[in-house]
This record gives structure tokens, C-alpha cells and sequence, in this order.
């Protein structure tokens, strides 16, 4: 099921300005701030990572609506992942917290263990060649539906705002949270394409979900060893339920029922999100706004 043809995604080349927001860029709640931090942690690479796999699916896509789409998706998934660079480069960079030893583990995650020749594939072997890039793509439509999961909170959650939130956060989180869901449907239908059936899509859910959580939990404490002193750091678990409670983070159980119904025969992610609400938000959104006037 690709997009309708009445909607073809496009870029927006936002652009941020962070020399006003605070550090935490959400007064009172370190916890909550870091949490959500680890998105530019893990974006400006994996999302790249992203663009390299579907640049070498193209060529095998027969069918145009497909392909149309999955040039769209790169191209806003590009744009995702320099913006993220941007608040490494400038936000943390400018409040004294030191971000590279994390992030080049992660670069080394994405070019080495889920590079094009890792565990010493011979480039000759096609048909290997061509599974392991499944397998991969396969691992996209997991994270996917995830990004589409929050991308669908961020833009009907009230918390944050309540609380304060400093607003060029808030629209860099709608934004890319309104074209995730814009874009949901793209990474599960490729994969289908290439033949990635139930079982090897339940299976890929499996191994990502319990990853996301590690590499979640993994990057929050390495903000909080930055920013907390050791004695007044917080539980992973117990904070993160209390931010849940005020409406700051998605419940644990918001995001297991997504996976359950993720593991469902029939499971579509057209049914996980509405784009008119993406597109509202993107029609009002400060830095999509500028973006079009330029």
C-alpha cells in the first residue's frame, strides 16, 4: 500500500536556531530532557544509514509509486539527519556536554556491524549481498514503526508544553514527529516488496525492540553522568514511569501495545497515524513556515 498519488512526500529544509534554548531545554526535569536527547545521539547516523540502504534498494524497484516514495523518504530522512547534527554540533556543543564518545559508537554500529560487508562478506556474493541488505531494510520497517508510534504522540502530547518546554525543541521534535508519520508507510512496503514476509518481520521486531530499549537506556545515563551529580541520579524505570504520568513520555505500555500490533498478520502502518494531523501540524510549524518562504 504506497502513499496516495493526491500526496507525494517532499523535503522541507528546516533550519533551527538554537543560540536561546536553555540547558535543560525543559525546566525542573533533567530526566525527561536527556531521554528524549538520546534521539540526537542516535539520528544523525542512523538516519543516514537509512538513506545509504534504500539508495542501493533502488535500482531493484519495479514499481514507480514505490520508487517515487522511497526517493521522497530519503530525501526527508537526509534533512532529518543534518538537523540532528546541528543540535550536536551547536546546542550540546555550546552548553559544555561532550557527546562524541557515544556517537562514535554508534557510527561504528551502522558502518561496521550493520555496514555492506561486515562479518568479512565476500563482495562477490551477490545473493548474500542482496539478503543482508533485506535483513536491513527489514530492521528499518521496525524502527519505523516506531518513529511512527512517537511521532504520533509528539504531536498530541500536552506535557511537555505544560511544562514548559522551550519551543524550538518542541517544533524540531512535531516536525520531524509529523514527517515520520507522514512518511510510515514507506520502510514497511519496501520491505514486503523485496519479500520480507510475517515471520521474518516479527522476527526483526523482536531483535529491535529490546535494542532500542538498551541504546535508550544506554544514552540517557550518559547525558545524566554529564549533567546529575552521582548521588541524585535517577532510576531509568521509576523516572521514566513518572514522566509517563505528567504526559512528558510515552507510556512503556503505549509502546508494547504498538508492538503487539506490529506482530499482527495483518498489520499496515497506514492504520498507526493520520497524515491530515501531520500535515496540519507541518502547515503551521515555525521552521516548515520559513522553510517555505525561502
Amino acid at each position: 500500500m504506497t502513499l496516495s498519488r493526491s500526496h507525494s512526500l517532499q523535503p522541507r529544509n528546516v533550519k533551527f536556531d538554537w543560540r536561546h534554548t536553555p540547558q535543560p531545554w525543559l525546566p525542573d526535569d533533567p530526566f525527561t530532557a536527556h531521554f528524549i536527547n538520546v534521539l540526537h545521539l542516535l539520528l544523525p547516523e542512523g538516519e543516514l544509514w537509512f538513506c545509504r540502504l534504500y539508495n542501493q534498494a533502488l535500482p531493484d524497484i519495479a514499481d514507480e509509486n514505490l520508487r517515487a516514495d522511497v526517493k521522497g523518504f530519503v530525501r526527508q530522512e537526509a534533512i532529518h539527519s543534518r538537523s540532528h547534527q546541528v543540535v550536536l554540533d551547536q546546542y550540546f556543543a555550546n552548553s559544555g556536554i561532550v557527546t562524541a564518545p557515544f556517537t562514535q559508537r554508534v557510527r561504528w554500529l551502522f558502518t561496521e556491524v550493520l555496514g555492506d560487508q561486515p562479518f568479512g562478506i565476500a563482495p562477490g556474493w551477490q545473493w548474500l549481498a542482496r539478503a543482508w541488505l533485506t535483513f536491513r531494510l527489514g530492521l528499518i520497517a521496525a524502527i519505523e514503526h516506531f518513529t511512527c508510534v512517537i511521532g504520533r504522540w509528539i504531536l498530541e502530547c500536552k506535557g511537555l508544553d505544560d511544562a514548559g518546554a522551550d519551543p524550538v525543541m518542541m517544533d524540531l521534535l512535531r516536525w520531524h514527529g509529523a514527517e515520520e508519520v507522514e512518511h510510515r508507510n514507506v520502510a514497511h512496503d519496501l520491505f514486503e516488496a523485496r519479500g520480507g514476509g510475517y515471520f521474518y518481520r516479527v522476527g526483526l521486531m523482536l531483535l529491535t525492540g529490546p535494542v532500542l530499549i538498551l541504546l535508550w537506556w544506554l544514552g540517557t545515563h550518559f547525558f545524566l553522568r554529564q549533567q546529575v551529580p552521582a548521588n541524585a541520579r535517577w532510576r531509568f524505570w521509576r523516572e521514566w514511569r513518572r514522566a509517563a504520568r505528567q504526559d512528558r513520555l510515552p507510556t512503556f505500555s503505549f509502546l508494547l501495545a504498538s508492538v503487539w500490533r506490529y506482530l499482527r498478520p495483518g498489520y499496515h502502518p497506514q492504520d498507526e497515524a493520520d497524515t491530515e494531523t501531520a500535515l496540519d501540524y507541518l502547515q503551521r510549524s515555525p521552521a516548515a513556515l520559513r522553510a517555505t518562504a525561502r
